[in-house]
C-alpha cells in the first residue's frame, strides 16, 4: 500500500506544484484570502469596542469608567469569579474522580449525570431556583446558580483527562512511598492543569457573558448593566464603556489562562501499551461518597427538571397552545439550522489552513475568531447594531445579521471539530485521487469532504445547541416579531408568567440533552475510549 501511493505523491508535485501538500480546491491562495476576509470580518466586534473608546473622547471615557457604578459592577464581578471559579474546579475535579478512578458503585450513570446539567440553559436553571426560593437574590444566589450551571465545563474535560492518564505514574509514586492523597496531589492534580484552566476559562468566560440567570436573581454584573442601558439609553456611550471594560476582562481571562497553561508536556512517551488504571476502593467512604454525588446533581439537574415539570402540571394543558409554541420552535429549528450549516461553512478555510497548512499566519487567523468568540454576546450584538445602523442601515434587524452574530459567536466550536476531523482525513488520500486524474474540487468532495462529515456534523450539531439556548445576541438582533423558545421563554418569565414559560424551558432542555451528551461522547471519543 505504501509503493501505490508513494509515486502518485511525488507525481502530484508536478501537477500541484506545492511540494507535500495536495492542491486544495480553489487553490492555497483563494483559501487563504476567504480565510483573511473572515478573521478581517470577525474583528468588526473588537474594533467596534476600540472605535467606541476612541470616539468617545479620553476625558469622556474616563469619566464614565471611573464612576462607582462601574466599581460596584467591577466588585460584583469579582466577587462572583473569585468564588465560583474554584468551588466550579473543586465540584468538577472530584466529581471526575470518583467516577473516572474510584469503585464508586453506579459510576457510569453517575457520569452521564453530571454532565446533565449542562443541558439546562443557566437563565433556565435560575427560573427554577426562583420558583423554589422566591426570596433568591445578590451575590450569593449568583454563585449558587452559577456553580451549578457551570462545573460541568470542568468536569467533562477532567474527566477525559483523568481517564486517559497513564497509571504507570502513580504506580511510581506509590512504589516510592507516597499515599493515596500525597499521590493524588503531587502526581494526578498536576496532569490536570491544561483541563482545569480550560474549564476555568470556559466557567469565566461564560460568568462574564451570562444575562438572563443573573436579571432574575437582579444580581447586576457588567452583562446585566449594559442590557439596561442599551434598554433605556439605546446604545449610549456609558453602555459602550461598560462593554470596553467586559471586553479588556474577557482579554485578561485568555492571557491568564494562556499563562497557567504552561509548557509542561503532557503526551506519554515510550514503548509499550498504557495499561488500565486500578479504581480505588472506598471502603467507609462509599455512601459519604454516594451522597455527595446524588447532591450535587439533584440540585443542579434534579431540581430544575421538577419545577418544570411542577409548573407544566400547575398550568395544565391551556398552556400547551400549539398556535404560541409551535411558531417559536419552529424559527428556533430555522435559526439553528441556519446558523449551524453558515457557521460550518466558514470554518473551513481557516480549519483548513490550520491542518493542512500549519504555521504562523494559519495561528493568527484561528486567534482572532477566538478573541471575538470569548466576547459575550452583548458586546457582539452591540456592534452589530452600531455598525449596521451606520454603514448598513437595510440590514439592520434582519435574519441574515443575526445569523452572522451568531457565526462570530459560535464559530470556535464547528472549527475544534472540523480541525479534529481533518487531522484524521490523510492528505495522502487527497493527493491520490489527483494524480489519479482527478480534478481538486472532484478529488476533495469525494476524499476529504466526505471524510470529515461526521466531525463536521459533530461541530454543526454543538453550535446548533448554543444558537437555541442563545438569549442576549437574539433579543438585540433578531427581526421584530421574532419569537424563539429562548425569548419566548424570557418574556414570559420577565411578566412573572411562570406556567406560560414553562413549556419553553422543557423543550430547551429536550433539545439540549442530545447534544449534552454527544458532548459527552466525544470527550470519551478524544480519551481513547
Amino acid at each position: 500500500m505504501t509503493t501505490d501511493l508513494s509515486a502518485p505523491a511525488r507525481r502530484s508535485t508536478t501537477t500541484a506544484g506545492r511540494g507535500n501538500s495536495p492542491r486544495p480546491p480553489f487553490g492555497v491562495s483563494a483559501v487563504s484570502v476567504l480565510a483573511v476576509l473572515i478573521a478581517l470580518f470577525s474583528l468588526v466586534p473588537l474594533g467596534y469596542v476600540a472605535y467606541m473608546t476612541v470616539a468617545t473622547g479620553w476625558d469622556t471615557a474616563v469619566g464614565l469608567i471611573l464612576r462607582p457604578r462601574v466599581g460596584e459592577l467591577l466588585l460584583n464581578t469579582l466577587l462572583l469569579m473569585a468564588a465560583t471559579i474554584p468551588l466550579c474546579l473543586l465540584l468538577g475535579v472530584a466529581g471526575a474522580w470518583l467516577v473516572e478512578r474510584t469503585k464508586v458503585r453506579g459510576h457510569r450513570v453517575w457520569a452521564v449525570l453530571l454532565a446533565a446539567p449542562l443541558a439546562v440553559p443557566a437563565f433556565v436553571n435560575s427560573y427554577a431556583w426562583v420558583t423554589a426560593i422566591p426570596s433568591l437574590g445578590g451575590l450569593g444566589s449568583g454563585i449558587l446558580i452559577s456553580t451549578l450551571s457551570y462545573f460541568p465545563l470542568v468536569y467533562i474535560p477532567a474527566a477525559a483527562t483523568l481517564s486517559r492518564l497513564d497509571p504507570a505514574i502513580e504506580q511510581s509514586a506509590a512504589a516510592l512511598g507516597l499515599g493515596a492523597w500525597r499521590t493524588f496531589f503531587r502526581v494526578v492534580l498536576p496532569q490536570l492543569r491544561i483541563a482545569m484552566t480550560g474549564g476555568a476559562l470556559l466557567v469565566g468566560l461564560h460568568l462574564l457573558a451570562e444575562y438572563g440567570a443573573f436579571a432574575m436573581i437582579r444580581f447586576d454584573t457588567f452583562t446585566t448593566a449594559i442590557m439596561t442601558q442599551y434598554q433605556s439609553t439605546f446604545n449610549g456611550a456609558a453602555g459602550n464603556m461598560l462593554a470596553s471594560v467586559l471586553v479588556l476582562f474577557c482579554l485578561l481571562l485568555l492571557l491568564a489562562e494562556v499563562r497557567s497553561r504552561g509548557t509542561a508536556r503532557y503526551a506519554r512517551i515510550g514503548s509499550g501499551v498504557q495499561g488500565k488504571a486500578l479504581r480505588l476502593p472506598l471502603h467507609a467512604y462509599q455512601w459519604p461518597a454516594q451522597l455527595f454525588l446524588l447532591a450535587l446533581t439533584a440540585l443542579a439537574f434534579g431540581l430544575p427538571l421538577v419545577y418544570v415539570i411542577r409548573w407544566i402540571l400547575a398550568g395544565g394543558a391551556d398552556i400547551w397552545t400549539a398556535s404560541e409554541f409551535l411558531p417559536a420552535l419552529l424559527t428556533t429549528f430555522s435559526y439553528g439550522l441556519a446558523g449551524a450549516a453558515a457557521t460550518t461553512v466558514v470554518a473551513f478555510p481557516m480549519a483548513y489552513l490550520a491542518v493542512r497548512h500549519p504555521g504562523w499566519f494559519s495561528k493568527s487567523l484561528e486567534l482572532s475568531n477566538y478573541v471575538t468568540s470569548s466576547m459575550p454576546g452583548i458586546v457582539v450584538a452591540l456592534a452589530f447594531v452600531t455598525v449596521s445602523i451606520r454603514l448598513v442601515p437595510g440590514v439592520y434587524q434582519t435574519a441574515g445579521l443575526l445569523v452572522a452574530a451568531y457565526v462570530l459567536l459560535f464559530i470556535p466550536r464547528a472549527l475544534v471539530n472540523l480541525r479534529a476531523g481533518l487531522a484524521q482525513a490523510p492528505k495522502e488520500l487527497d493527493e491520490a485521487a489527483q494524480a489519479l486524474g482527478k480534478p481538486p474540487l472532484l478529488a476533495f468532495i469525494r476524499v476529504t469532504l466526505r471524510l470529515t462529515a461526521p466531525a463536521a456534523a459533530g461541530g454543526a450539531a454543538l453550535v446548533f445547541l448554543a444558537i437555541a439556548n442563545e438569549l442576549t445576541a437574539t433579543l438585540l438582533l433578531s427581526p421584530n416579531g421574532t419569537r424563539t423558545l429562548a425569548t419566548e421563554f424570557w418574556s414570559k418569565s420577565s411578566e412573572i408568567d411562570y406556567a406560560g414559560a414553562a413549556p419553553y424551558a422543557l423543550l430547551m432542555i429536550l433539545l439540549s440533552a442530545p447534544m449534552t451528551y454527544l458532548l459527552f461522547q466525544q470527550s470519551k471519543k478524544v480519551a481513547g475510549q
